[in-house]
């Protein structure tokens, strides 16, 4: 048995092979049903968000509420899962402040939390539009260069 490091996180090579690490197997960890409860271990795999990060969301996102046992031990219901990869998403890839992500739960009661980013589609751009934002890059892009010059000089 050898130790590796997989995702900032130290497993065993026979862990790896036996499939019976604490990470994900058909993206569901340790073969749970998708109905079961998980422990933060098991979200923090899952999510890839340290067990920290999940602690410290509790205290920011109020509706994030698992179920707290002996010890303080927590469990994760899948909707409190789906809530915490909504707010990942919202946080890491479409850059959304702790603020921000208040405020939409706030106002929405989390139902703008229920469609993915990649659901929704952008307005498209009319004609006039596309050919004002070119013009506005072209003079940016000149009004750069004059600058670079009057910098070098």
């Amino acid at each position: 048995m050898t130790d590796q490091v997989v995702s900032g996180r130290a497993t065993r090579e026979s862990d790896q092979t036996t499939g019976q690490s604490g990470g994900r197997s058909g993206g569901r960890a340790g073969g749970k049903s998708a109905d079961a409860f998980r422990t933060i271990s098991e979200v923090s795999d899952e999510l890839d968000i340290p067990q920290h990060v999940l602690r410290f969301w509790e205290t920011k996102f109020s509706q994030v509420r698992p179920l707290k046992r002996g010890g303080g031990r927590r469990y994760y219901r899948p909707s409190d899962i789906g809530l915490l990869r909504r707010i990942r998403d919202l946080l890491y890839r479409e850059g959304y402040t702790i603020k921000g992500v208040q405020k939409l739960l706030r106002e929405s009661k989390g139902e703008a939390l229920a469609a993915p980013a990649e659901t929704r589609t952008a307005p498209e751009l009319t004609a006039a539009v596309r050919t004002e934002l070119t013009g506005l890059r072209d003079e940016l892009a000149t009004l750069r260069d004059l600058l670079r010059k009057a910098a070098g000089t």
